[in-house]
Order: C-alpha cells, then structure tokens, then sequence
C-alpha cells in the first residue's frame, strides 16, 4: 500500500462515505492498514446492524459442533417444547433451524413489526407468533425479527445466556471484550441506540435474551478478528473455535435473493462473502487473497455501497 493511495482512499472517504467510523484491513494474517475518522479510536464500539446475524450464524455453529444441537434440519419447535402452536397453523410445524439460517422461513406480516415485537415482554416469543401463516417454506424472506428465534434456540439448547455462550466461546477465545446487556424500553430508546455516536452492549430483551439480528456492538478490530478466525478456518492461535465444516458450509450459497447469494447468514459474493451491516458495517473475507476488510459506520439511511468500496478502491491497492 503506497502512500499516494492511502491518502486518496482517506480523502475519498472523508468526502463520500462520512459516516466511516474505522476501518482495518489484514492480509496473510498480518495487519496491514488501520484508520479511524471523525475522532473515533481503536477503542470505540459501534452497532454493527446487521453484522450480528452473522456472529449468530457462528454461535449456531459452534453450538452444533459442541453437541448442543444435533444438525440444522431440526425442526425449530423441537426448541420450544412448551410453546402452544395457534389453530390452523400450516407451516410454522415444517420450519427448521436451516430455515431462519437460509432467510427462507415464511412469517404472517408484509413488513416487520418491529415497534409491536420490540414493545413486548419476550421477543423470541414475539416472533415465535408471527411465523409460520400463509406462505409456503423455501422462498427467501429476510426477516430480521424471525431471527431473534436464533437466540431463543441457543438459549434453550445451551442452558445459557447468548452474551454468556458467547463470551465463553468466541469473544474471550479471540481476545474481544464481553458486550454487557442494553436494554431498551420505548422507540425513543431504540432511535437512540440507532444514532447516538458512542453505544456499547449488546441489546437484549426484558428477559434477558439478546438480540441474534441486530444490537450488537464492536469495534473495528473485533471486527477484524470474526473475518480472521473465517479465513484461518476456525482457528485461533492454535485452537480450534469453530469447525472447518461450518465456515464451508456456511459461506456456500444456500438461498438466493435477486442477484445475491446467501448462506447461513452471510452473504456470498464473487470475490469472497461478507458480513453486512445496515449503514455500511461490513466484514469482507477474500480467502482467494487472504485479505479480510472491516469497516465500521454510524447510523444512516441511504448510505453509498461498501462493497463498490471495496472493490474500487481497496482492493486494487494490493494486486
């Protein structure tokens, strides 16, 4: 990376993509470049969106590898034995766990309730009630409250908490510290998670469940290290964290929506997959470089495409 490039990738940045809080990038397992913008440090932490959809998908894979659920084709009821199924329900005793993975599980709404589900005393029960309905299974249908179910199933398979299980098997493994509980208790506390420029935690409900979709934070090097411990293979300093298997299987496309292909909760892309986030978080991993790009960013709508970032102007600076 020459010096002329870094400084037009930082002025592009700062003129185009201004809500960039960081961004790192590692090649052959060596860090390579770290920047921070708009006075944000190594030390600060975003809401990465939808990025924790993908850590999901590695805490179901770790749960799996360590016995606690049997394989993804269990049915997702198995989970929730107590849970009374409503009169004339079709579908919901057909979804499995592959389905929430895949974002092909059918749900009873056109668009996401979310002030309705994030209003209620328990989320994963919340959106336990609006699955299943009318639509058939197997049709891509991205649902960010259907995969709050996830947390709802590593709890109840684990016997912990998410934040617990995932601190004891990933976090504290790869070095990344432990995301304490937020809750919040009206819109007003939820725009506010959304934009406020420091946030910290992981957002959990009134029982204590935290979200699988969304709420999580982490900075720009935790980042780093979730892309890192894909492109080793699951290894980390040696130990293995998460299966070989997994990491295939779950970056091979599973589903499909428009052009894009999707996994068990990671998009699959030409050039390698990605975790992404709304408002431009994003976990690039190019095995067939070994390069891995974080990139972390504020809240906001409409936000400039990170992957055309990332192809234009981050990539050409290591051919």
């Amino acid at each position: 990376m020459n010096p002329e490039s870094i400084t037009n990738l930082e002025d592009l940045i700062t003129k185009n993509y201004s809500n960039i809080t960081g961004i790192v990038i590692s090649k052959n397992v060596h860090l390579v470049y770290e920047k921070y913008f708009d006075r944000y440090t190594k030390d600060d932490l975003v809401h990465v969106a939808s990025v924790t959809k993908s850590i999901t998908s590695i805490l179901i894979g770790i749960a799996i590898d360590k016995g606690y659920i049997k394989n993804i084709e269990q049915k997702v009821l198995e989970f929730f034995p107590d849970y009374t199924i409503r009169r004339g329900e079709k579908y919901i005793q057909l979804i499995t766990l592959k389905h929430l993975l895949t974002m092909t599980a059918p749900y009873k709404y056109k668009s996401e309730p979310y002030t309705k589900v994030y209003s209620s005393d328990d989320w994963v029960k919340s959106a336990l009630d609006l699955l299943g309905g009318k639509n058939e299974v197997g049709e891509f249908n991205y649902s960010t409250i259907g995969t709050n179910i996830l947390s709802g199933i590593l709890s109840n398979a684990t016997g912990q908490s998410v934040s617990d299980f995932a601190t004891q098997n990933l976090f504290k493994p790869l070095g990344i510290d432990a995301p304490k509980p937020t809750f919040i208790q009206n819109k007003e506390d939820y725009l506010a998670f959304l934009k406020d420029k420091y946030v910290t935690g992981w957002i959990a409900d009134p029982k204590g469940v935290n979200t699988a979709g969304w709420g999580l934070t982490l900075s720009p090097r935790d980042m780093i290290k979730i892309g890192q411990l894909y492109l080793n293979g699951g290894r980390w300093n040696g130990k293995e964290i998460l299966s070989t298997k997994w990491i295939v299987d779950s970056t091979m496309e599973k589903s499909r929506w428009r052009e894009l292909s999707y996994g068990y909760l990671w998009w699959i892309l030409k050039d390698g997959y990605a975790a992404l986030g709304d408002g431009g978080n994003i976990i690039f991993i190019s095995p067939q470089k070994e390069i891995v790009i974080a990139i972390a960013s504020r809240f906001m709508p409409r936000t400039k495409d990170r992957i055309e970032l990332i192809r234009s102007h981050i990539m050409p600076m290591f051919q």
